[in-house]
């Protein structure tokens, strides 16, 4: 099916042999991932949309892609309007959309391995409301008319060492354990892929710039687990490292095996766990306990380990990306690099140390209006030229055995106008706010979210996305439970040992974007005098920023004096890594202003 038009078609065809009056195709697997394989590509092969976030309903006459804040551009360059009416989240949702749309008596298709208990219940009751139904089907009707539908990987899961992990899989199965034994309960189904990777001490390469196994597990109260994966992808140092409190099956039987727990009190989480999976444990007489995943939260809190190999990889990872710009800085005067070839060069520069295992996410390389597409993705057609008089704004990432990367900064190509000069400023000082904040034990990431914003907002400015998300130990580097943000999550307080993003930007549409992103590391604060115990963030990217962007004269003195610090703190870190050239442009670009 060489045409979008004609796959919209196609499936239009299959729901009304399987008579159904709609279907909702959300954007992602059966783990409730955010980046998902290409066997779950769906929302993609169906539409054209190439973010990492969204859903699709396809009526007999009609269709809707639902996007948040972060796509509203990108959406409309790669979906076609003709067919596709564009909506905003969390201003409609697809609920809202079928109760305004659907036809008394219509039966609306789902996936039950696609969406939440939460989802299901929120649809069913919309249409309901308009004398509909919402279906489950059995088998997905776009991947019935998917003729080249890629197969699952088959990658074989890898062993995450202790050196790396700092605590041994039996101890953090023991602690689940006795959490179960608290809650009465006797086992807890793990499905997120993240936190079955954290739990086991495994990682795998099923998904790109994820490194996780497609698989389920079931902990119980006993410390044991079972676990669900295909085959193939075990080898002997797995099967080893895993031991005999392990017991593998293959992943085909999770979903039976999940009926044979009557009598049983099983956790299952409601926002990570699909709807299938509640379906099957109370189809089977289980007494299903909706808890979160007992791994969110010891996962999101780094050990002394993990925090250590992450300032490692950030170190290296630091030097990595401060001689790309370097490089930016030689190359791009002569109006010969692209969005691309930029991309391709600082991923050499992180392959250069030896120790990258893939890129974190897929590098956001924006030159002047495509920096305003919050998650832009560079392709052939989009691919422009980094030109004199623009901005560019490159956020990238690296996946380590270490640790995981993510850094986002904003470069001035030529001179800047007074007006990118502002706004970068603007940015920065949110940056700082945010950086040097001290707050007490308890504090949530939405109560801090308006520090990055408050000097965006005096001038009537805005973002339209979080301003921190959590990032994983060498796993996601968009992990919960924590956020920085007012809306969409931020209600986790903050706790010592969780790793953070701090990424205030602005987006002027068709023109340029801004965004300066640093990762952070939650510690504890002594504070003279302090009544309460105090908390604070710890900066832990180091590359520079672009001196030529920040107007001097818009900063107080203790934001001149925190970049100054934060810039001798880069060339400590830095500079013993670089040299020639490339030590004498760090030591220029960290000059104090």
């Amino acid at each position: 099916m060489s045409t979008y038009e004609d796959r919209l078609k196609a499936l239009r065809a299959q729901l009304k042999r399987d008579r159904l009056d709609g279907f909702v195709v959300p954007l992602t697997d059966e783990h409730m991932s955010e980046y998902v394989g290409a066997y779950a590509q769906r929302l993609a092969w169906l539409t054209g949309f190439q973010g990492s976030a969204g859903s699709a309903v396809v009526l007999p006459e009609e269709a809707a892609i639902f996007v948040d804040g972060r796509y509203t551009l990108q959406v409309r360059e790669q979906v076609d309007a003709t067919h596709w009416q564009y909506v905003g989240v969390p201003q409609s949702s697809v609920a809202q959309w079928l109760r305004e749309h659907a036809v008394g008596g219509a039966r609306i298709g789902y996936d039950p391995w696609l969406h939440t208990k939460k989802w299901v219940q929120q649809a069913t009751d919309a249409l309901a409301g308009k004398g509909a139904e919402l279906v489950a089907v059995e088998r997905n009707p776009v991947d019935a008319v998917w003729p080249d539908k890629p197969e699952p990987s088959r990658a074989k899961l890898i062993v995450h060492p202790e050196r790396y992990a700092g605590r041994s899989a039996a101890d953090k199965r023991q602690e689940i354990a006795d959490w179960l034994v608290s809650q009465k309960a006797d086992a807890a189904v793990l499905s997120a892929l993240d936190s079955l990777a954290w739990t086991l001490n495994i990682r795998g390469q099923d998904v790109e710039r994820t490194p996780v196994a497609l698989a389920y597990a079931i902990v119980h109260a006993d410390a044991t687990a079972d676990l669900y994966v295909a085959p193939e992808k075990l080898v002997d140092d797995v099967l080893q490292h895993l031991g005999n409190a392990v017991r593998v099956h293959d992943q085909t039987s999770f979903a039976g095996d999940l009926e044979e727990f009557s009598g049983k009190r099983i956790v299952a989480d409601p926002e990570r766990a699909v709807a299938a999976i509640f379906d099957r444990l109370e189809k089977g007489g289980a007494t299903v306990l909706e808890l979160r995943d007992p791994a969110v939260l010891p996962k999101a809190i780094k050990n002394d380990v993990e925090i250590a190999g992450h300032k490692a990889a950030q170190a290296r990872d630091g030097a990595a990306l401060s001689r790309f710009l370097h490089w930016l800085s030689v190359e791009a005067p002569k109006g010969e690099l692209t969005e691309m070839s930029a991309a391709n060069r600082l991923r050499a520069f992180r392959e250069d140390t030896g120790c990258l295992v893939d890129l974190s996410f897929d590098t956001i390389s924006g030159a002047g209006p495509n920096g305003a597409v919050v998650h832009y993705r560079v392709e052939d057609k989009t691919n422009r030229p980094i030109e004199p008089g623009t901005l560019y704004l490159v956020d990238s990432g690296g996946q380590y055995r270490d640790g995981t990367t993510d850094v986002t900064r904003t470069l001035a190509i030529g001179t800047p106008s007074d007006e990118m000069r502002e706004r970068f400023t603007l940015v920065l000082k949110g940056h700082i706010a945010l950086a040097s904040a001290q707050f007490p034990v308890g504090t949530r990431g939405s109560q801090l979210d308006v520090l990055a914003r408050q000097y965006l907002w005096a001038a009537g400015l805005d973002y339209a996305h979080g301003t921190g998300h959590g990032v994983g130990s060498f796993l996601s580097v968009h992990e919960g439970p924590q956020r920085i943000a007012s809306f969409g999550g931020g209600d986790e307080p903050l706790q010592p040992g969780m790793i953070l993003s701090n990424e205030p930007g602005y987006y002027k549409t068709g023109e340029y974007g801004i965004r300066i992103e640093n990762l952070v590391l939650v510690e504890r604060r002594g504070i003279a005098g302090a009544e309460q115990e105090m908390m604070g963030f710890e900066t832990l990217t180091f590359a520079p920023l672009d001196r030529n962007l920040v107007h001097v004269a818009m900063l107080t003195d203790a934001e001149r004096d925190w970049l100054n610090g934060y810039h001798a703190s880069v060339l400590e870190v830095v500079g013993p890594q670089l040299e020639g050239t490339a030590r004498t442009w760090l030591e220029e670009a960290c000059a104090p202003l």
